[in-house]
């Protein structure tokens, strides 16, 4: 998988998600997935994220939002920890949750909220 956009893309996706996340991802990919992991990291990490339009902290802010609209929660811890990461404050991370009510419903941000609960909780405990 050794291109100069896989390489960047597992360097973004690295800083992003963390080398744990990563690698687990990595491990798991058999012949099956494998292909897709390929094509996620090439293209998502290493064609999109990577461009210089909008700091790391704005796309974090928009991956977010868009997971909660998708109802994606066992992608939307890992991108919140990101977030967090990437520069969010809780109360951005409150604030944006608020907003999605308005879009996504409230089952969406109750459950957005739920999962951001864990995420913080979580980071307290690694400070």
């Amino acid at each position: 998988m050794s291109s100069e956009k896989s390489d960047k893309g597992l360097a973004i996706h690295r800083r992003w998600l963390g080398e744990d996340h990563v690698n687990a991802s990595l491990e798991s990919a058999d012949d099956f997935t494998r292909p897709l992991r390929e094509l996620v990291t090439k293209n998502a990490w290493g064609s999109v994220r990577v461009r210089d339009g909008l700091p790391l902290k704005t796309r974090s802010m928009i991956t977010v939002a868009l997971l909660v609209a998708l109802n994606r929660p066992h992608k939307l811890k890992p991108h919140m920890r990101a977030a967090l990461r990437n520069g969010i404050t809780r109360e951005e991370l409150r604030e944006m949750l608020l907003h999605t009510h308005a879009y996504c419903g409230w089952p969406a941000a109750v459950d957005a909220f739920r999962s951001a609960k864990e995420v913080l909780a979580e980071t307290a405990k690694t400070r």
